[in-house]
């Protein structure tokens, strides 16, 4: 119980300046005037979004400027649970690229683009970008892309990435990417059970001071998409003259494919107007259980949402300067570049965070004045690790907002960021996922921060912890529920004819409820809070469930651990232990005085039930491509299963350290 306590009067870290008239403050206001309701604070705005959720989303779509050629006949039928996946903003008509590319002001900066180990930085205008994205468009009608067709990319964060993506929107069809990092079988998990028509790629790409070579496994790739009718190749790392594309069938280097839809006159910009529910994106749940889920996201939904919280949660406005470390397969990327809908300037940054220095983004705050980064949750830890004090080496005046998301934020990180990097920035620790492309929780201008909570859940979202009878519980760990509809929900899983994967992934735990397989405690007192690890990871030793991220917060505290897994293991009877791995840090060693403070830290900070049965040193603890901590391919490998989609993990040797461990047989 004492856990519970402290997080209950956890300090205040950050506080919103009184005086700032903010997007929230004056949404508030037009909610209040409209609808003739007091709303005092954001508390009561946020109540208000969900109980009246289709007023809200109708208010919003006024406040957010959407660019449309048919107004909506109905925001959403309000009889229709969120199991029924409703139709939202029926009859309107609009395209999401048309809105990422509305500002006129001709020569502001749209992309900024950084690339691991070149000095230069490339810069794109609003203007340029659109002219890019009409020579694509063009192109990709004359090859005879049309609406609902598939347009794949494998490639990395760059300019590329955001304008076939920008055309495949103008034209209706349905984009969907992947990172070069991806190995063959990982890609083709995914592009296979969508068959593309069209794929950009890149030749080769530079990450951690290397060259990685990627047109073998492009070959490859090709080889397993049959219904490709072209395969367009960027020169990337390496010129147009060095590169060697003959082997793959149907290929054509990028100049060549835009200069066939050029013909007399320069292209342009066509904007089809489609459904709000017409498909936008296709994204894949992680695969570490089976082939990875496809899930087909609205234009309309991901273009409001995004807007939501861009403009309200964030305060986002043409002023800013936002970039996310993220690579072009991770829902952050998509979410990233939906900033351009508010006018802001977007950096895209390929390369390892860490090469040639561990500043490399602290650089470029400063460089480009970055107002907003956005990173994973591990990367500050690693920072903090490698004792990294950006404040007395960099100058960051313009950084206003870091956002961290992918795993939960520990506390420390919070003392790590206020002390060492920037003393009244607001850290916004995110929370959502792939499945609705965009959060349920996280940042907030108008309210306090308390360490190691995020903020609140966010407007519309009608999020509550539930226990195993379905009932809400406050201030306990409890599975994360969404009650009512929200605009992006996934319309529905690629080869799902009748909604059975959907149903069962979402909806069977509790029926007519969203049940998002996180386990997290909401603090009554703040309205913060705290995400506890997967639901799948749950732990439940003699009884007693939480999540793995509690055991994390206390382990990773100490700083002879740079790292840990915590994970269940079963016996033939079915009873369960909790194993904890830890990673030590440089020059550390796993001793027996350090085992036995950290079962006394968990259990002073826990209870004694939460103490892991056994603690042993690892050398390596499996991640995916996007920065997560695998806890379930480790659950299965100890139990003596094979992992079958390796292709997802940045690190597939680790797993095989799991495997037949001495100390696991006697169970």
């Amino acid at each position: 119980m004492s856990g519970e306590l402290e997080i209950m009067e956890s300090q205040v870290v950050w506080e919103p300046d009184s005086k700032r008239n903010t997007h929230m403050d004056r949404f508030r206001a037009a909610v209040a005037n409209a609808y003739g309701v007091r709303l005092a604070n954001y508390s009561e705005l946020y109540h208000w979004s969900v109980e009246h959720y289709p007023d809200f989303w109708a208010e919003f779509w006024k406040f957010s400027g959407i660019v449309f050629s048919h107004l909506y006949d109905e925001v959403v039928d309000p009889s229709k649970g969120i199991a029924d996946v409703p139709e939202w903003f029926k009859g309107s008509r609009l395209n999401y690229a048309e809105n990422l590319l509305k500002h006129k002001e001709n020569d502001k900066i749209a992309l900024y683009a950084a690339q691991e180990g070149k000095e230069e930085i490339v810069k794109v205008t609003f203007e340029e970008l659109r002219q890019r994205v009409a020579l694509y468009a063009a192109a990709m009608r004359k090859m005879g892309v049309r609406i609902g067709d598939r347009v794949v990319g494998y490639l990395p964060n760059g300019i590329h990435a955001v304008e076939a993506m920008l055309a495949a929107a103008s034209i209706g069809a349905i984009w969907s990417a992947t990172s070069p990092d991806f190995g063959i079988n990982g890609v083709l998990d995914r592009f296979s059970q969508i068959q593309p028509k069209l794929i950009f790629s890149v030749e080769a790409v530079v990450y951690n001071g290397k060259k990685h070579n990627h047109l073998e496994k492009l070959q490859n790739v090709v080889k397993g998409l049959p219904d490709l009718k072209k395969v367009v190749v960027i020169p990337y790392v390496f010129s147009r003259e060095s590169i060697d594309i003959s082997k793959i069938p149907n290929s054509v280097f990028l100049e060549d494919f835009l200069a066939a839809g050029k013909g007399e006159q320069a292209p342009q910009l066509e904007f089809e107007q489609l459904p709000f529910s017409h498909p936008l994106f296709i994204m894949y749940s992680s695969g570490t259980t089976g082939a990875p889920k496809c899930m087909v996201h609205s234009a309309g939904g991901t273009l409001i949402q995004h807007l939501k919280e861009h403009i309200l949660h964030g305060n986002m406005t043409s002023n800013d300067n936002i970039m996310y470390y993220t690579t072009t397969g991770w829902m952050m990327w998509n979410w990233l570049v939906s900033a351009l809908a508010v006018g802001a300037s977007v950096v895209l940054y390929d390369g390892s965070p860490l090469v040639p220095s561990p500043n490399v983004l602290w650089d470029l705050v400063d460089r480009l004045g970055i107002t907003i980064l956005g990173t994973g949750a591990k990367w500050l830890a690693v920072l903090e690790e490698k004792n990294l004090k950006p404040c007395e080496t960099h100058n960051l005046q313009t950084l206003h907002t870091i956002l961290s998301t992918g795993s939960p934020l520990k506390p420390q990180s919070y003392e790590y960021v206020y002390k060492h990097i920037k003393s009244n920035v607001l850290l916004g620790s995110i929370s959502g996922g792939t499945d609705i492309i965009s959060c349920f929780m996280g940042q907030n201008v108008s309210i306090p921060i308390y360490k190691g909570e995020i903020q609140a859940r966010n407007l519309g979202m009608a999020v509550e912890a539930w226990n195993d009878e379905g009932k809400p519980v406050w201030g306990e760990s409890g599975e994360l529920i969404c009650t009512k509809p929200m605009p992006c929900q996934p319309t529905h899983f690629w080869n799902d004819e009748n909604g059975s994967k959907y149903r069962k992934a979402y909806f069977s735990k509790f029926p007519g409820v969203w049940a998002h397989g996180d386990y997290c405690r909401i603090n009554p007192k703040t309205g913060g809070i705290v995400m506890l690890g997967r639901s799948d990871g749950t732990l439940n030793p003699s009884g007693v469930r939480f999540g793995s991220s509690e055991i994390y917060n206390i382990v990773e505290a100490f700083e002879e651990v740079s790292d840990s897994l915590c994970v269940p293991q079963y016996n033939k009877d079915g009873e369960e232990r909790v194993i904890l791995f830890l990673k030590m840090a440089t020059n550390q060693e796993c001793s027996p005085d350090l085992v036995k403070r950290i079962r006394e830290a968990i259990r002073i900070a826990l209870s004694a039930r939460h103490v892991p049965s056994l603690i042993l040193e690892t050398e390596g603890i499996p991640y995916t491509i996007n920065g997560k901590k695998v806890e379930v391919a480790v659950k299965q490998v100890i139990a003596g299963k094979e992992v079958a989609q390796r292709g997802i993990f940045s690190n597939p040797e680790t797993l095989d350290l799991y495997r037949n461990i001495p100390e696991l047989q006697n169970f």
